[in-house]
């Protein structure tokens, strides 16, 4: 019996040698190409990184401009977003958005904002890498209007008088107008404001005869800023209509990078970008010149794609820096310098996101313990007697599901915040309630409706915010879970 054991024993060795030998030399084989191309990998990963504002801008821009009216630039929104809105993730159901693409190529434009002394306002002009060069609004205006010239950074014409000259970097801007929304009843008035607003090339105003040398006659027709494949880089594999995030994610690293080459010819990087653009340089990337990769190089690149997408989505998902369950964004939000990595995460979370002296968004995916959110459960968040959010415009908290995108609750009751008459306790607290199920009726104006057993988020949004929420001497409540 030993003898056949051993006999036994022997043979299973040597079969495990004939099975884990090739499976062994295989992995090997792997190991050396990874780190043999381990340049391309980490070259792909910070290129995919850096280019991916620019990227997501011009897919947003490709499926603004299939839905918008050529004669006319500005979209107005006319009803707040529902939860089959998918255009943006997180969008605000407290404001009516104004917005246009503008092609700085085209010479100046001229934005004109009427009077608007009461619900607040702001004007965001982001360039096509998501930086905030310019916010007109009611923090810079006080309500009084007025008219500004959008200008590209090449121009060198006059400004006319009673205008503010207001320039961009890159060859796209996108203006991302906020004006506050009380509620249904405020549409019409806020419809009004919007009506008054006006966006024309400078070319095609009378005032333009003067001192505009660099403006052409060809500047008069209003056009959006081309498209990759007005360049030459052939047809993408993102599929046409979907939401621009889902393009973005459907696309292959080589439409992605030939595309952000495309898009570099018109929108520069900046002087303090010289080190990334040398890195770029290396991975075959450079403005107005697509890559050129052989098999191994192009799933190399792939593969460093796919790596830091994962890495900040999982970065985006991690509770950092938490207080209370809430995370404040970092202060740099409009002007993001060279950290591209939160430049990166807050376009793929939130882009269009403004200055934080005109709006901060701290957002929560736990509670006060750490937990996940979870419409299975109820939560309250209290805002002791005079630490309700210091805002000079106003604040809301609203829900969204784990997607990023507005969750489908009862009356389309997305926000609640200081548009509503909140109930106060008789110490003057005040309680919100997040839950699926709807409270009492005498709390029904504190309620914010999330779906049963699903997971949910919350962002909390502060417009015109005190030194106090900019200094973070004043935070979030807790996200308390509510034990029975």
């Amino acid at each position: 019996m030993n003898g056949h054991a051993g006999r036994q024993a022997s043979l299973l060795a040597r079969l495990a040698v004939w099975v884990l030998a090739p499976a062994l030399a295989i992995l090997l084989a792997v190991a050396s190409l990874l780190w043999m191309q381990r340049e391309k990998i980490l070259l792909g990963a910070e290129g995919y990184l850096y280019g991916l504002p620019l990227v997501l801008m011009d897919l947003t821009r490709a499926e603004f401009a299939a839905q918008q009216p050529q004669q006319d630039p500005l979209r107005r929104v006319r009803q707040p977003p529902t939860a089959a809105f998918r255009e943006v993730v997180r969008p605000t159901v407290d404001l009516l958005y104004t917005s246009a693409f503008i092609d700085l190529d085209a010479g100046p434009w001229v934005l004109r904002l009427p009077a608007n002394p009461e619900p607040f306002e702001v004007f965001s002009l982001l360039d096509a890498w998501t930086d905030v060069f310019a916010a007109p609004g009611t923090r810079s205006h006080g309500g009084a209007g007025g008219t500004y010239l959008i200008a590209g950074p090449g121009w060198q014409g006059q400004v006319p008088a009673g205008m503010t000259l207001l320039r961009g970097g890159t060859r796209m801007a996108w203006m991302i107008g906020r004006t506050q929304l009380h509620g249904p009843q405020d549409l019409p008035a806020v419809h009004r404001l919007q009506d008054g607003i006006s966006l024309e090339p400078l070319a095609v105003l009378p005032l333009a005869t003067a001192g505009s040398p660099a403006i052409s006659a060809t500047a008069a027709t209003p056009r959006a800023a081309p498209a990759p494949g007005d360049k030459g880089t052939g047809n993408q594999a993102a599929a046409k209509g979907a939401p621009p995030l889902a393009q973005l994610r459907q696309m292959s690293a080589g439409d992605f990078f030939q595309r952000l080459s495309a898009l570099m010819v018109d929108n520069p990087p900046r002087a303090a970008d010289r080190p990334m653009v040398m890195k770029l340089e290396r991975l075959g990337v450079a403005p107005g010149r697509a890559p050129v990769w052989g098999w191994l190089d192009g799933r190399s690149v792939a593969l460093g794609r796919w790596l830091a997408d994962f890495q900040v989505r999982r970065e985006v998902a991690k509770p950092r820096n938490t207080v209370q369950g809430w995370q404040t964004p970092p202060d740099l939000l409009g002007r993001y310098g060279t950290a591209y990595n939160i430049r990166a995460a807050v376009a793929l979370v939130g882009l269009g996101a403004n200055w934080p002296e005109d709006a901060i968004y701290p957002s929560a995916r736990v509670d006060a313990e750490g937990r996940a959110l979870d419409g299975a459960q109820r939560y309250r968040i209290r805002f002791l007697p005079g630490q309700l959010p210091p805002a000079r415009a106003f604040w809301s908290v609203t829900a969204y599901g784990a997607d990023d995108f507005l969750l489908d609750v009862p009356e389309g009751r997305h926000a609640v915040g200081s548009r509503q008459p909140l109930v106060t306790q008789a110490d003057g607290s005040v309680d919100l309630l997040v839950q699926a199920d709807p409270p009492p009726p005498a709390l029904r104006a504190n309620w914010l409706p999330v779906r049963a057993g699903e997971p949910f988020q919350l962002t909390a949004r502060l417009y015109w915010p005190e030194p106090a929420a900019l200094q973070a001497r004043w935070r979030m409540p807790a996200i308390e879970r509510v034990r029975d």
